[in-house]
């Protein structure tokens, strides 16, 4: 419990800083937001991030192109066998579920939209969902409101790392790395790298 706690919350903000450095006008926008609406306070108030519209938009498009655990387990409860695809599929055969695939799935334009996944479903839906966003909301919050984010000197949008590695949780196969530069002008002089 304590891994899916941490884990799926730290690599949910890799991914999320990940996306927006690889789109710099996105990044733009969701730090304007975040900035207009905390103003001069020294830091973000949890009450602050229900008002950030655009960076909760931010957040569950990252956990839709990415979800911290991609394969979701089941299994069959039909008490005969059943044909699936042409396939005998028998009473309590696990099945994995691909929550990734699930939810990047263009093919199903004209029909119902995929379910978005991330946290699992129904009874077995994770009992953490709601905590979960909401700590990954007001992390990315005060990350995005009290520095400003830069890729490293030679790289470009473009280049930057998508790749996922397969494990407890999807993680970056290449670790992010960003320039630092707090947003206080107090600050301004000193530069960190991550």
């Amino acid at each position: 419990m304590f891994v899916a706690g941490t884990d799926t919350s730290i690599t949910t903000s890799e991914w999320m800083m990940a996306e927006i450095l690889s789109h710099p006008n996105e990044m733009k926008k969701v730090q304007q937001e975040v900035r207009s609406v905390v103003g001069n306070k020294s830091k973000v108030d949890p009450e602050d991030v229900p008002k950030m519209e655009y960076l909760r938009c931010v957040v569950k498009e990252t956990l839709r192109l990415h979800p911290p655990a991609v394969f979701i387990p089941r299994r069959t409860r039909a008490t005969a066998s059943g044909k699936l695809g042409g396939y005998d599929i028998p009473c309590n055969t696990e099945v994995l579920i691909n929550a990734g695939k699930n939810q990047t799935n263009s093919s199903q334009r004209g029909l119902r939209k995929t379910p978005y996944i991330p946290f699992g479903m129904g009874r077995r839906g994770c009992p953490g969902m709601s905590f979960g966003v909401a700590s990954v909301e007001y992390v990315m919050a005060n990350l995005l409101y009290c520095f400003d984010w830069k890729l490293p000197a030679g790289e470009t949008p473009e280049k930057v790392g998508m790749t996922e590695l397969y494990g407890l949780v999807v993680s970056k196969k290449t670790p992010l790395h960003a320039l630092v530069i707090p947003h206080s002008s107090s600050y301004r002089n000193h530069m960190y790298q991550i």
